[in-house]
């Protein structure tokens, strides 16, 4: 019966930190990277091999790897709380990065960048939030706001605050946002009745609803896109 090998006797290769080393952060997969981050396995598996299990327990996604828990963590073999808190604070770093770089300064574009700006403004997934962007007439972004957020099916979106907080801050048009806990980003018709409802308040006051964005998970459905704001 063959005996596992451990990490310092892989090929070069084979071993994490040093493929890093030799080729760059970025030809590591997303299991040798949590491998660095723990270590060691357990008695019947390698570091990369026990990242390879985490990961396949949240289908390989790392925005539901980023919601586990302490103790969600704590379940695989080899995962004590030492690993655990080295896993979920890295993964932090990681969303406040991705914050940080959606609140630089630059033209919106297109959904894909309204996407990029909303996401890290979700800060639990199970909960559904509703969000909007404010943008000035270059279409550059004066804020993002969550407007609510609590339950797993619907949150209040009151146009009297939404479109107050735009005329403070002299914006011209506004995007929509808000997540579905379910993962699914198409749109119920409540969503749509209440888009319809949000563009008209806004043709009252000059001031245009330009998308609104549904996230699930690491997609998105984009009203805009879809030809679904000729209301």
């Amino acid at each position: 019966m063959n005996e596992k090998k451990s990490i310092k006797e892989w090929a070069a290769d084979d071993r994490p930190r040093e493929k890093m080393m030799a080729k760059g952060k970025a030809s590591l997969s997303n299991a040798e990277l949590i491998a660095i981050l723990i270590g060691s396995g357990n008695n019947e598996l390698s570091a990369v091999e026990l990242s390879r299990v985490i990961l396949d327990s949240v289908d390989n996604n790392l925005i539901t790897l980023s919601n586990l828990t302490l103790s969600d963590l704590m379940k695989h073999k080899g995962i004590g709380e030492a690993k655990a808190i080295t896993i979920m604070a890295a993964l932090e770093l990681g969303k406040r990065r991705r914050a940080a770089e959606a609140n630089m300064p630059k033209e919106v574009k297109n959904s894909k960048d309204t996407f990029e700006r909303l996401l890290p403004y979700i800060d639990d997934p199970s909960q559904e939030h509703f969000l909007v962007m404010y943008l000035n007439q270059s279409n550059h972004p004066l804020k993002v706001e969550c407007i609510s957020k609590g339950g797993t099916t619907n949150v209040i979106a009151d146009p009297k605050i939404i479109f107050k907080n735009a005329l403070t801050l002299n914006a011209t048009c506004i995007v929509l946002g808000h997540n579905h806990p379910s993962g699914n980003p198409r749109p119920s018709e409540e969503d749509r009745l209440l888009t319809k409802k949000l563009v008209g308040a806004g043709k009252l006051l000059d001031i245009s609803v330009v998308d609104h964005i549904i996230i699930g998970n690491e997609c998105y459905y984009s009203f805009r896109d879809h030809g679904e704001l000729t209301f």
